[in-house]
């Protein structure tokens, strides 16, 4: 893989650190910002809120703009982000700075899988998405709980500041490394987008994805509070269990794509996310427990972002069937439903903290992600009864002449 690649991959983890660091900290800013735990919770919510409108929105107003430029710029943006949080002395500066971030993260995102593509063989492309992606996974194994101790130990800004060099650093990386002739592939317009968001089933599983995440995002942004608050762990405790909680994503990333692989997306999407309502369920019971909610936390990793691969694959599936001209526009849409799901669960986390305090996100956290359960059966159905009637379709008739079905 060319040096370029590494340069992409340090961006996704400083990307990846700084969206999810967040939710190990929101206890700490809480407290030095003088606000609720759950409006310090908006700050996950806003955040994917930025993401999801610009990585639709800022990549079809930039398709033109050459990609080693946009790339540079979006980079210098997302460092002068973290620098003005780290320097934010007030909730609603940390805010701005968070929305400006993550405007960033959504285009990074959706030009990225094209840039890494372009700097290998044909034959080597999925090798290369998977590397550039792999930085978001090395990113909750070790950024966030690294993350996380240094807001700890030297307060939450150092936090910030500490991101920012990582972002001097793939600003260096991508400037000396990447080749300045990259391609510009064509850009998909607002209107071919919308064209995409016409299509039921493709509705149905941006649906799956929101519901799924957001289920997740309900406990999930709120996991530190709950950690120290209930479970007894201290705040210096926090970031190691968030190791343990990444660890164990990066082992389930790996088991939901096998599983995708052997069952189909649709099936291996029903059981992680019966396994995923099951675990939020179980976590309801076992928080008050400090060594059963360390073991809830393992298995929650385990599951919580394996149904990405499934997703992914299953969203190119349909899009291959619904709108073939526009798949790369489906895949990226699909990375806005994500966000936006993360943003309406952490939304739906504050509130439900301020009304019925920190246990009641895990279960009813639960009961969102059966919903997307319901969702994904109810997909699934749908696409065997189509293939049934595909089969009806080009069936011969009993004396080898083309049955009435083929031509309906």
């Amino acid at each position: 893989m060319p040096l370029a690649l590494w340069a992409l991959t340090l961006s996704a983890f400083a990307i990846g650190t700084t969206e999810f660091v967040i939710v190990g900290l929101i206890p700490t800013i809480a407290n030095s910002l003088a606000v609720s735990v759950p409006s310090a919770g908006l700050l996950v919510s806003l955040y994917a809120l930025g993401v999801a409108i610009g990585a639709p929105v800022l990549t079809a107003l930039t398709g033109k703009v050459p990609r080693k430029v946009l790339l540079l710029g979006l980079m210098m943006i997302f460092t002068l982000g973290n620098i003005i949080a780290w320097l934010s002395a007030s909730y609603e500066v940390l805010m701005a700075a968070r929305v400006l971030t993550g405007l960033a993260h959504g285009v990074f995102f959706s030009i990225g899988s094209t840039i890494a593509t372009s700097l290998v063989p044909r034959e080597k492309a999925a090798s290369a998405i998977a590397m550039m992606f792999g930085g978001l996974t090395v990113a909750l194994v070790t950024g966030v709980p690294l993350g996380t101790f240094i807001g700890q130990v030297f307060g939450w800004q150092a936090t910030f500041l500490a991101v920012s060099l990582l972002g001097v650093v793939a600003i260096i990386g991508s400037l000396v490394l990447l080749p300045n002739n990259i391609a510009n592939s064509p850009a998909a317009s607002l209107l071919t987008q919308l064209s995409v968001l016409k299509k039921p089933r493709l509705l149905l599983v941006y649906a799956v994805t929101a519901l799924g995440y957001g289920g997740t995002f309900i406990a999930f942004t709120y996991l530190a509070p709950i950690l120290q608050e209930v479970s007894g762990f201290s705040a210096s405790s926090v970031g190691l269990v968030i190791l343990v909680y990444g660890v164990s994503v990066a082992f389930g990333n790996i088991w939901g794509g096998r599983l995708a692989d052997a069952k189909g997306p649709a099936r291996a999407l029903q059981i992680i996310f019966a396994l995923l309502a099951l675990v939020l369920l179980i976590f309801t019971f076992t928080a008050t427990n400090t060594w059963m909610a360390l073991a809830t936390v393992l298995l929650w990793g385990a599951v919580a972002f394996g149904n990405v691969p499934g997703l992914q694959v299953y969203v190119v599936q349909r899009a291959e069937q619904e709108v073939p001209g526009a798949v790369d526009v489906a895949s990226g849409l699909n990375i806005a439903a994500f966000n936006l799901g993360i943003a309406g669960g952490a939304w739906a986390g504050g509130w439900l903290v301020s009304q019925f305090g920190l246990l009641s996100t895990p279960w009813i956290g639960s009961l969102v992600v059966l919903a997307a359960l319901g969702l994904i059966t109810w997909s699934d159905w749908l696409d065997r009864r189509e293939a049934a009637h595909m089969l009806r379709v080009i069936a011969p008739s009993p004396h080898g002449q083309p049955g009435l079905d083929q031509f309906g």
